[in-house]
């Protein structure tokens, strides 16, 4: 039963260690945001709208 926590515990050390190394990529190699510049946010234009029910009630679309 150790040998299995101890393999978990380097597992889980590797996934962390890999985290680590795939933020850094990103980090290091993206493209940097300006003060000022949009940020896009894709949506489907037929999607439902949740944020309009009023009083308990979905409006009908």
């Amino acid at each position: 039963m150790k040998r299995v926590a101890a393999w978990v515990f380097y597992a889980v050390g590797a996934l962390a260690i890999g985290y680590l190394a795939l933020y850094a990529h990103a980090l290091l190699s993206g493209r940097q945001l300006q003060p000022g510049d949009p940020i896009h946010i894709f949506r489907k234009p037929d999607a439902p709208n949740y944020s309009a029910a009023t009083g308990g009630r979905l409006r009908p679309s």
